[in-house]
Parts: structure tokens; C-alpha cells; sequence
């Protein structure tokens, strides 16, 4: 099974996540951020990917150092769960709409990290979830999880925008981690 459980505790937060790559889609996420509870909920629906998260931290400051380590956990349990990554698709894409938004997201989850994101976001917030967090999730999300994404998003409605990417990664990443063969997929023979 492609499972992993991480936790990362700091002074400014206190995290665990489980992970299954394998599941159903079943999520039980609380960071205390409703939006980001959204996102993380839709990601692992749409992904097929079992997900537990319990997420605590200094909300009383503001919701970056959550979202930041949310992504740092999540990232490294993709990691620790693809092992080394033998007879997996590798590459992902997905194209979603959401009323008038529409993101397109292409992984490839060779072990290098890299985020090309193109989203521009006209309220600062959606209920408690700042939108200048949303590419740092994904550039923190990608750097941990060692793999590269490139995403572009527009539309209207930021939080129809947001949720489509969420929804855009979910849809590539079960493509990128679809078991095709044995072999690895690189012609290092490494990912």
C-alpha cells in the first residue's frame, strides 16, 4: 500500500497527516481555516486519495505558518507514499472548469522541484484563507513533494478559481500516480 503518516511540530504549529494514495477519496481535515478545509477536501475527492489531517496553529497571528507547514506534511507524505516511484505514470494533466474559472495543471513527478503558476486573485480573502497563500501552498507543496507543477488559472470568481486548481491538481496527480508497470519511467533509471 502507498500510504504515509507524518507530523511536523513547531512553535507556531502542530500538524498530522495521513496519507493513502490507494483509498477512496475519504477526507477528515480540520486546520481550522474553513476555506483551506475545502480545498484539502475537494483535492482528496477528486484525487481518490484518502486523507486525515489534523492542523493546529497560531490562527491569532494569521493562517501563512498553517498553510505552509499544511503544504510541507502533505508534500513529503506524496514523497514517502510514491517510494521510488517504480511503475507509476509519472506525468499528469487535467483541464477543469468551475462556472466561468477554468485551470489547467501538468505534473511530473521525476523528483525535481519546480512551480510555474499563473493566477491572479482579486480579493485578499476567501472567508479566512488569504489568496496570496495559494502559490505559496503549491510552491511549498511542490518543493516537498518533489515534483514539478505548472498551473494556470482565470476566471471571475476567486474562489471558483482556487478551487478549480485544487480540483486540476487532484485530477493530474491521480493520473501521475496510476500504476502503469514495473519499471521506472526515466532513462536514468532513478526518479
Amino acid at each position: 500500500m502507498r500510504k504515509a503518516t507524518i507530523s511536523r511540530q513547531t512553535k507556531e504549529t502542530d500538524i498530522s497527516l495521513e496519507l493513502n494514495l490507494d483509498g477512496t477519496g475519504k477526507a477528515e481535515i480540520n486546520t481550522g481555516i474553513g476555506f483551506f478545509d475545502h480545498m484539502l477536501n475537494a483535492f482528496a475527492r477528486h484525487g481518490e486519495i484518502d486523507l486525515k489531517l489534523e492542523a493546529k496553529g497560531d490562527l491569532h497571528v494569521d493562517e501563512h505558518h498553517l498553510v505552509e507547514d499544511s503544504a510541507i506534511v502533505l508534500g513529503k507524505a506524496l514523497s514517502e507514499a510514491l517510494g521510488d516511484m517504480a511503475g507509476i505514470a509519472r506525468f499528469g494533466a487535467a483541464k477543469i472548469p468551475m462556472d466561468e474559472a477554468l485551470a489547467d495543471v501538468t505534473l511530473d513527478l521525476g523528483g525535481r522541484s519546480y512551480l510555474v503558476l499563473k493566477a491572479e486573485f482579486t480579493t485578499p480573502y476567501v472567508g479566512r484563507f488569504g489568496t496570496q497563500l495559494v502559490p505559496h501552498f503549491f510552491e511549498t507543496l511542490s518543493s516537498n513533494g518533489k515534483f514539478t507543477m505548472h498551473a494556470s488559472v482565470y476566471g471571475k470568481n476567486d474562489h471558483h478559481k482556487i478551487e478549480a486548481l485544487f480540483k486540476g491538481f487532484a485530477y493530474a496527480l491521480k493520473k501521475a500516480i496510476t500504476i502503469e508497470g514495473k519499471e521506472i519511467k526515466s532513462t536514468k533509471g532513478v526518479l
